[in-house]
C-alpha cells in the first residue's frame, strides 16, 4: 500500500511520518537521554520489522517500505536526539535554596 502514486499509499506514508515525530516527543518524555535516543529508535523499528515480518509471513522487500522507514528512523532520531540535548543542557539553578526570614 505504500507508494506515492495513490492516495492511500501517501496517506500511509504521511501517517508513518507523523508517527516518527510523535515518538521522538516520547523519546524526550520516557528517555531524557541524548546519548540513548538512537538506541531506542534502532529497538522500536526493528521490533516494528519482526511484526511486520510475523504478520505478513514474509519479510518486507519493496523498497518504498524500506525508504519511508529509513527515512522515519533518521527522523525520530535526530528530533528525538535534538529535544533531549535541549532539556540537558540547560542552566543549573544555583539559587534552589529556601531563603529564610532572619
Amino acid at each position: 500500500i505504500l507508494g506515492f502514486s495513490t492516495p492511500p499509499g501517501r496517506v500511509s506514508m504521511m501517517a508513518f511520518i507523523l508517527n516518527a515525530l510523535t515518538c521522538a516527543l516520547g523519546l524526550l518524555y520516557f528517555i531524557r537521554r541524548g546519548k540513548q535516543c538512537l538506541d531506542f529508535t534502532v529497538t522500536v523499528h526493528f521490533f516494528h520489522l519482526l511484526g511486520c515480518w510475523i504478520y505478513n509471513s514474509h519479510f518486507p522487500s519493496t523498497l518504498t517500505w524500506w525508504l519511508v522507514h529509513i527515512v522515519c528512523t533518521a527522523l525520530m532520531a535526530a528530533i528525538g536526539e535534538y529535544l533531549c540535548m535541549r532539556i540537558e543542557l540547560r542552566e543549573i539553578p544555583l539559587n534552589s535554596a529556601p531563603k529564610s526570614n532572619v
